[in-house]
């Protein structure tokens, strides 16, 4: 899990950028997608949480995003039962949104 702030606005506002981070970061992390990602704009009724989410199922479950376009942040959600590298994920969201600090949490489960 990511907490993203001081991101680059131009960035998490432009849902080609965010398509295209999507479908490097399934490649990037070794995961197969499900279809498309779904990626929507909305709660432009309150600015406080106007912005993108995404979701992008993958074989081993999902990957889910949403972003606030007034105070430049955005949250990710990787979710796999199968490994990968975390600081992938990070140097990602770096390069593709120029977030300028990122707060990461990595939790691991066990049924």
């Amino acid at each position: 899990m990511l907490d993203c702030a001081a991101c680059d606005v131009d960035k998490i506002t432009d849902k080609q950028n965010i398509i295209n981070f999507t479908k490097e970061l399934v490649k990037r992390i070794d995961m197969v997608a499900y279809g498309e990602p779904v990626i929507e704009h909305f709660a432009t009724h309150d600015p406080a949480k106007a912005g993108f989410s995404m979701v992008q199922l993958i074989e081993t479950s999902n990957i889910a995003m949403h972003s606030v376009d007034r105070d430049n942040t955005m949250y990710l959600d990787v979710f796999s039962c199968k490994p990968y590298d975390g600081e992938v994920v990070v140097k990602l969201v770096a390069e593709y949104f120029g977030a300028k600090k990122i707060r990461k949490s990595y939790l691991t489960r066990q049924a």
